[in-house]
């Protein structure tokens, strides 16, 4: 229904939704008329597309020739790029397309579950080939709109998860798939999809540096929440963009707003107190309130189920980049040591890389950090 040309750029001519309801309705008429007008044809040109004369394609426009040879039925879906379900065939190919939008969402359920429990580089090997071929597969003309909602799902997930394992100076291919992915939910009409991806972009805009953007993306998921969880999981990003951008104002409201729900949203993976409290803690320190912040770490929360090894490492590091500051390095090397731990074990080389920098007046940390990291670009480059 839709083409992707050789850079992921998709042609939209079979996603509005008048063409969703021709295409629903099976009607060939409206399907050759349809077209020809996205394509600005003449019915001889059409004609000569399919290898018709033009009185035939004239007569099947008109509702007076009517087609029921499955054959005839497939060759138009191939010449005009539709998938064959369209205009009613169901052949091997077809059900092939059925198996993989199945599977693909058990390989999106099964990556995400894989991520959240600290196996990014399994959720990696999981999206690679299935956004491989989705991608073949919308290439192929075979990309209706379920199609394109998986593709969307699916590049974004790709993105956070290589977001999880990559170092820092390659964070921006994990921000483009990201972005790849926003580029086709933003076009399907879905708002809980693109506020979804509005927000993992935005996060992976902030972690490739790339500040401005990233608070562009995240106000715009936050402004287009249509539940309380959904603006809950983009005001936490926010907040913790708008201080890694040293933007106090922002940060402060947006930590505010975080506050304030935390009655009204349900902990997620992405949201509770004990993640919003580790981004106060990180913002302070950004926007130059160390005092603060040093205040503020003994108020810490414990970690609820819905907390993901990645944030409780995340929540590590800043807990020892403060009490550095403190003037406690011996409770900071304890948490320092921990992070090293577990993001040795989890494979996360950018919180390696974070611990390298905090732990530069604290050589054991840093050269146990230093030494798990060059293991892991080890295995990357392999």
């Amino acid at each position: 229904m839709t083409r992707i040309d050789p850079y992921g750029g998709i042609r939209w001519h079979w996603t509005t939704p008048r063409a969703q309801d021709i295409l629903r309705r099976r009607a060939l008429p409206e399907i050759f008329q349809l077209y020809r007008e996205l394509h600005g044809l003449p019915q001889q040109e059409l004609a000569d597309l399919l290898g018709y004369s033009t009185s035939y394609v004239s007569r099947i426009e008109t509702g007076s020739r009517t087609i029921t040879d499955l054959g005839a039925l497939r060759h138009i879906a191939e010449r005009l790029g539709l998938p064959p379900h369209c205009l009613g065939i169901t052949d091997e190919a077809d059900g092939d397309h059925q198996l993989v939008i199945q599977l693909a969402e058990s390989v999106l359920r099964l990556a995400e579950i894989a991520r959240q429990v600290g196996q990014a580089t399994t959720a990696v090997a999981e999206l690679w080939p299935l956004v491989a071929r989705l991608e073949a597969r919308a290439a192929d003309g075979h990309a209706d709109l379920d199609t394109l909602r998986l593709l969307a799902r699916a590049r974004v997930g790709l993105g956070v998860a290589l977001g999880h394992v990559l170092p820092e100076e390659r964070l921006a291919t994990a921000a483009r798939w990201t972005g790849k992915g926003l580029n086709v939910a933003r076009r399907l009409g879905d708002p809980g999809l693109h506020a979804n991806a509005l927000r993992h972009h935005g996060n992976e805009l902030r972690k490739a540096g790339l500040h401005l953007r990233a608070l562009d993306r995240l106000g715009q998921a936050r402004d287009t929440a249509r539940t309380a969880t959904e603006r809950a999981e983009a005001v936490v990003l926010l907040a913790r963009a708008a201080g890694a951008a040293g933007n106090a104002a922002v940060f402060d409201f947006a930590i505010e707003e975080g506050r304030r729900l935390l009655d009204e949203a349900a902990p997620t993976a992405l949201f509770s107190d004990f993640t919003l409290h580790e981004v106060r803690l990180r913002g302070l320190m950004s926007t130059g309130r160390v005092a603060e912040a040093v205040r503020q770490l003994d108020h810490a929360p414990v970690a609820g189920l819905a907390a993901t090894s990645q944030w409780q490492i995340i929540a590590a590091i800043t807990a020892g980049e403060v009490l550095l500051k403190k003037g406690d390095p011996t409770g900071a090397a304890q948490q320092l040591g921990t992070a090293v731990d577990g993001a040795t074990l989890h494979h996360l080389p950018h919180q390696l890389q974070r611990v390298v920098r905090a732990g530069r007046h604290l050589p054991e940390v840093r050269e146990r950090a230093g030494d798990a990291l060059a293991r892991l670009r080890a295995e990357i480059a392999a």
